[in-house]
C-alpha cells in the first residue's frame, strides 16, 4: 500500500480551517472549489463528489474527531481503479494564534495509483491554500 502525504501551512486560525474541513458535504465549496465541481450527501455519511475532469466518486465518512481536529474518509466507489483508498485530514495549531498546518494523508491500493492520487492532492492543497486564506 502506498501512502501519499501533503502538508500546507496556512495563515488562518485552526478553528476556521477545521470548520471547513469538518463540513463533509460542502468540500466542493469550502475546501477545493475548482478541483471539485459538485458535492452532495447521500444517506448517512456518504458523499458523492464530481471532479473537474468529470470523474464521480462516492466517499464514506469514517470519523470526525473534533478534539483532535481530524477527519477520516474512504472512497467506496470510483472509476479511478482503487482497490483501497482511505484518507485523513488533520488541522494542527501552530501555536501562533492565526496559523495552522493542514496534514492530508491518503493510503491507496494499488500502489501504482499513488502518482495520480498525489497529483489530485497537489491540486487540492493548492485550492485549499487559496480558499482558506
Amino acid at each position: 500500500m502506498a501512502s501519499v502525504r501533503r502538508e500546507i501551512q496556512l495563515q488562518v486560525p485552526a478553528e476556521k480551517v477545521w470548520d471547513a474541513v469538518r463540513d463533509f458535504g460542502a468540500v466542493h465549496e469550502r475546501l477545493v472549489p475548482g478541483v471539485l465541481t459538485d458535492g452532495r450527501l447521500e444517506g448517512d455519511g456518504i458523499r458523492v463528489v464530481t471532479f473537474a475532469h468529470g470523474s464521480v466518486v462516492r466517499e464514506e465518512l469514517v470519523t470526525v474527531d473534533d478534539e483532535g481536529r481530524r477527519l477520516v474518509y474512504g472512497v467506496i466507489d470510483s472509476p479511478l481503479g482503487f482497490r483501497h483508498h482511505s484518507a485523513s485530514m488533520q488541522v494542527v495549531d501552530d501555536g501562533d494564534a492565526g496559523r495552522c498546518r493542514l496534514v492530508w494523508v491518503s493510503d491507496v491500493l494499488p500502489e501504482e495509483a499513488a502518482p495520480m492520487v498525489g497529483e489530485l492532492m497537489d491540486l487540492g492543497t493548492a485550492a485549499m491554500a487559496r480558499t482558506l486564506s
